[in-house]
């Protein structure tokens, strides 16, 4: 590995694309490989920077955005080490969902992506003809994508067991979510509604409706209240635990849907807002400045990344996800691939991987493309402005125009070729990720 580094490969792909600058040496390609967002050297195709700078004439020339806003405008696009186009690149501007990279990043980096989270199931009494002498108990922990098929696989799995109601009540503990709702009483009346199916409303009756034909309907009554516990009964007897979906696919759905519950959860979990911003700035490899968050969801402007170092982040998590043999698209929407949640109703050209943001006066866009001449385009767009949507149709505009002037390439890139085995619908399989622990 070292003599290939050390062959000057990275001076002569430089040297193709016109640039000049001294050989690099084994240990300086390392410390670049080790480097996601290290710029080399300016772009003498002045195709990026013309191209950015239409664009932002065109921003304040159509009214898109006031001219007292034009230095509000943060843009950077790179190709491997070559700096494509800079404007306030480097200036941490309010992200909004962009701030889900940082997220994803340290999730990726703190448990890998086979990680699942456990929701263990307990009771604190005998189980005598099929009723529970006690509380049903569930402590959560801290799995952000237990939904309706969850809760419907659970309760009948505690069928299967033999268990029809509980003469106590539903106790929550830990970190436990239902439907992305994080309060934990509300998230236990839904959850006691789920499990018997004679109290379903209508999302829960559409939800079944689509599950796998055959699944049965789950009948677990529970006859006292929903209650919180900080800490559980000791006593109590260990049924079932749940696992989550593996991290990967919980990252592509938040991303997808930019879901923020989903953020915030994850966020917590890692240790929260602070964490994520100075381990994603140390694993980024730029200074702390240019990411400052106060939440893993990037609701309020207070969340400010530069986009310099959102590319990074991206970087590294392409980094992070190949030592796994996976890629970005495995974490990220794709255009052309995805045709659900933030890309609904965007022109992007196909097969880039994005990660949208939105606040009343935030707009921004973030991602790599596929280019011909210049291989993997990074860029991140962060507009100030409250025509969100004439500021997304520019956004896929500039980007459009970008990939016209540097051609199509061929085919998708392996490196950003998604997984189809990760990427298929997530909840079907809720029931087998049910592990029985105790039999009554």
């Amino acid at each position: 590995m070292l003599e290939i580094l050390g062959s000057g490969l990275v001076s002569l792909w430089l040297e193709m694309a016109g640039v000049h600058i001294k050989p690099l040496d084994a240990l300086d390609a390392l410390a670049w490989q080790s480097r996601p967002g290290l710029v080399l050297a300016p772009d003498p195709n002045p195709t990026g920077a013309t191209t950015v700078q239409a664009y932002l004439k065109q921003l304040i020339t159509s009214k898109v955005v006031g001219a007292n806003l034009a230095e509000s405008q943060g843009i950077w696009m790179q190709s491997g080490p070559m700096l494509m186009a800079n404007h306030q690149g480097t200036t941490a501007l309010p992200a909004a969902s962009l701030t889900k990279i940082a997220t994803s990043l340290v999730a990726l980096k703190t448990w890998g992506p086979d990680h699942q989270f456990d929701t263990l199931v307990s009771i604190t009494g005998p189980v005598v003809n099929g009723v529970v002498q006690g509380d049903l108990v569930i402590t959560g922990g801290g799995d952000p994508m237990f939904v309706w098929e969850e809760a419907i696989a659970l309760g009948n799995t505690l069928n299967q067991m033999g268990i029809k109601q509980v003469k106590g009540n539903l106790v929550i503990s830990g970190n436990f979510a239902m439907n992305f709702q994080r309060q934990p009483m509300l998230a236990g009346l839904i959850l006691k509604q789920t499990l018997n199916s004679a109290t379903w409303g209508r999302p829960a009756v559409y939800i079944y409706s689509i599950m796998p034909k055959g699944t049965p309907k789950p009948k677990v009554v529970i006859a006292g209240a929903v209650k919180f516990e900080a800490q559980p009964n000791p006593r109590q007897t260990l049924l079932v635990r749940h696992r989550s979906l593996p991290l990967k696919q919980l990252l592509k759905e938040m991303n997808v849907y930019s879901n923020n519950d989903m953020a915030e959860m994850l966020a917590e979990s890692v240790g929260g807002a602070s964490v994520v911003q100075s381990t994603a700035a140390y694993l980024a490899k730029v200074p702390q400045s240019e990411i400052q968050l106060i939440n893993g969801s990037g609701l309020g402007p207070e969340n400010r990344i530069s986009p310099r170092a959102v590319c990074s982040m991206l970087m590294a998590i392409q980094g992070e996800a190949n030592t796994y043999q996976l890629n970005l698209a495995d974490l990220f929407p794709m255009s052309g691939f995805d045709r659900r949640g933030t890309l609904h109703t965007r022109h992007i050209p196909s097969a880039t991987v994005i990660k949208t943001g939105t606040l009343r006066d935030v707009s921004a866009l973030a991602g790599v493309m596929p280019t011909r001449d210049r291989g993997l385009v990074w860029f991140a767009i962060i507009n100030r402005g409250t025509n969100v949507w004439g500021l997304r149709t520019g956004q896929d505009q500039l980007l459009q125009r970008v990939v016209q002037q540097l051609q199509v390439p061929q085919t998708v890139p392996f490196a950003i070729t998604p997984h189809s085995a990760i990427n298929t619908l997530p909840q079907l399989g809720a029931a087998i990720r049910n592990e029985i622990l105790f039999k009554s």
